[in-house]
């Protein structure tokens, strides 16, 4: 990422010019799909730059930019969670597995969601050691929620006595879900959202075809819009809209399976968003987020029981604070689905 997205500029400005005045930890917050893991790595790079421009933005062309471009910079330490692809930060993981052999056998093992423990005290040596060059090192922690308790305690311990000349750069879609403490203890910065305009005008740039649609159905997030229109989530989305579109034929079983290619926080968040339409144009005769499925959401809206759809989307709502922590996601999609189709039928 050459320089930030338009939507940023104004925060960058406001940073900029109190770059000296930072402490030891910042808390970028706001919105998922709206930038912010890359503008904390534009803004880290930044400030490792050794040749800075006259607006203190990265020159690009150091050997300080040359290192952190190629993720090898010795100042700059970066904490993901296992399953996280860096191409995708801001919209999603994407599930992958690894196959361990055990005797004859092969087992799968799907990475981890969660930031470790064992990740956090890699960096002691990092955080407490002299630093390659003179001025900051950085730890750029994202997403900063999938800390498990053990790994934010640790963190905190690091927060609470701060190592000298450290930047810790902590990025959320869910600042709630912090511990209070971490959150107490770092400068809170929300992060700017893209008016609708600007954000066509972004997705456009990018060659999507329907934009205002690829916008609504991604919460008006641009770039998780963007990625909603990547090959194969593409896929998985129509597949998602072909199943609930004919609840008299949906299998929970098959489709649990077909869905379970999908993180599990994106599928819930897909139905949350499709139940959210049927009550809305059951209501008001307008939807959100299905632009292209009007026809479908005002068939569907007529045959669902409003209280058993808002009863299921509240259950929807509990199961999105779960979602992180599923026993067995197949067995949890299957559930879902099982009970959509009994509540379209309870009419």
């Amino acid at each position: 990422m050459t320089d930030m997205y338009s939507w940023q500029q104004e925060i960058w400005s406001k940073l900029a010019k109190r770059s000296e005045l930072l402490g030891h930890a910042l808390l970028f917050k706001g919105k998922q799909g709206i930038g912010k893991y890359d503008f904390a790595r534009f803004f880290a790079q930044s400030l490792l730059c050794a040749t800075p421009k006259a607006d203190q933005k990265a020159c690009g062309a150091c050997l300080s930019c040359g290192w952190f471009e190629h993720n090898t910079h010795p100042n700059f330490f970066m904490i993901l969670p296992e399953a996280l692809q860096i191409d995708s930060v801001e919209q999603g993981y994407k599930e992958k597995s690894e196959e361990k052999t055990t005797g004859s056998a092969m087992i799968k093992k799907n990475p981890s969601q969660h930031i470790s423990i064992e990740q956090i005290r890699k960096l002691n040596d990092f955080v407490y050691l002299t630093g390659h060059q003179h001025g900051y090192k950085i730890v750029l922690i994202y997403p900063a929620e999938t800390m498990n308790i053990a790994a934010a305690n640790a963190l905190l311990k690091k927060l609470e006595e701060p190592p000298e000349n450290v930047l810790f750069i902590l990025v959320t879609h869910q600042a709630q879900r912090l511990l209070p403490t971490i959150r107490s203890r770092c400068q809170q910065i929300a992060m700017p959202i893209p008016d609708v305009a600007a954000s066509i005008v972004w997705l456009k740039q990018h060659a999507i075809r329907d934009p205002q649609a690829s916008l609504a159905a991604a919460s008006y997030a641009p770039l998780s819009a963007l990625w909603l229109n990547s090959g194969e989530i593409t896929q998985h989305y129509e597949q998602f809209i072909r199943l609930l579109s004919d609840p008299e034929r949906l299998n929970p079983v098959s489709g649990a399976q077909m869905m379970q290619q999908v993180n599990l926080p994106v599928v819930v968040n897909w139905l949350q968003q499709w139940c959210y339409d049927l009550v809305s144009y059951r209501t008001t005769g307008k939807i959100r987020y299905f632009l292209n499925q009007m026809v479908c959401i005002a068939s569907l809206s007529e045959q669902i029981d409003l209280h058993a759809c808002l009863a299921y989307v509240r259950t929807l709502n509990t199961s999105q604070k779960l979602v992180h922590h599923p026993l067995n996601p197949r067995l949890f999609l299957e559930e879902m689905l099982i009970n959509y189709v009994a509540m379209i039928g309870k009419k």
